[in-house]
């Protein structure tokens, strides 16, 4: 059993949060195809330098048995120990807007007690509209856009990029008591789930975190910068491209599973996938929209931030 405590702590450091933000939630955890929520985790941590606001307790949340935390060894002693982290940060996309992130481990325990305190934050914080972006694997191919399921109130969002809507039961996730719990509460909440190919699912593929950046603006507006992930999605594509025209198997089998997408879109009357790697900016093209930004914003308006 876990040990009783505090569920999280707040940072005495953090800086005033203008309220109305929106929030973004990356946790991973039970399922993870491409390791897209992972990537996107990572790719918040290093790009954005998210600053906390409060630190969840791993001794409260966290099953250390199922999650071993990550040790160094140097010869003849023991160094740089990393446990998991989960937090609640205040972060800034490539443009310099804020928006709220709870980005780390899914928790293993009183999920009741933190969810309770997410839509706490919500309320407090006076959020706008919460998002999050988990990854199935499914029988699709990596040739076509990157599809997803879009769940939650904002029906808009569903109508138009929810390409698969199934009627089905799901082993649940915290994300999903998290929506099931702010959807009741009459949060604006959406759920983004990535259809990544089910024979990339064991890998880390960068698509899947470039899809989620993409699900995340179409969501949020925010904008991230994409220039490494898609450098690596190029040469990882062009890996799976090699091995697949070296094999017949694999080549027939991504044949026959372009058909059967492509004959499911044909007559599907769902939404299109509006999921392409090539949809984040580049580095340029933000330096150049920053500009137009900074140009249209009224004198003084720094003060009122």
């Amino acid at each position: 059993m876990p040990l009783t405590g505090p569920l999280y702590a707040r940072s005495a450091a953090a800086p005033p949060v203008p309220r109305g933000l929106p929030m973004v939630i990356a946790l991973t955890g039970f399922t993870d195809a491409g390791s897209a929520v992972s990537q996107l985790v990572e790719y918040f941590r290093d790009e954005l330098d998210p600053t906390p606001l409060a630190v969840f307790a791993n001794d409260v949340l966290l099953d250390y048995r199922a999650r071993r935390p990550v040790i160094s060894f140097e010869q003849d002693h023991l160094t740089d120990y990393r446990p998991p982290r989960l937090e609640l940060s205040l972060a800034h996309d490539a443009l310099g807007h804020p928006f709220v992130l709870l980005a780390g481990y899914e928790p293993d325990f009183a999920w009741d007690a933190f969810t309770a305190a997410v839509l706490a934050f919500v309320e407090e914080l006076q959020i706008s509209t919460v998002t999050w972006v988990h990854a199935i694997p499914m029988p699709v191919p990596h040739t076509r856009p990157i599809g997803t399921t879009v769940s939650g109130t904002r029906t808009d969002l569903t109508e138009a990029h929810s390409v698969w809507q199934p009627h089905t039961q799901v082993p649940s996730t915290a994300g999903h008591l998290l929506e099931y719990r702010l959807a009741e509460a009459g949060v604006r909440v959406s759920g983004f789930v990535l259809l990544v190919p089910h024979y990339l699912g064991d890998t880390e593929y960068p698509a899947a975190a470039l899809a989620a950046l993409d699900s995340l603006t179409v969501a949020t507006g925010l904008m991230f910068v994409g220039d490494d992930l898609r450098d690596e999605n190029r040469d990882y594509l062009a890996k799976v491209d090699e091995q697949v025209a070296d094999s017949d198997e694999l080549s027939r089998m991504v044949q026959g599973l372009e058909e059967r997408y492509d004959a499911y879109m044909a007559g599907s009357t769902l939404a299109t996938p509006i999921i392409h790697t090539g949809d984040l900016p580049s580095a340029d093209e933000l330096a150049a929209e920053l500009e137009r930004f900074l140009a249209s914003r009224p004198t003084g308006d720094d003060e009122k931030r």
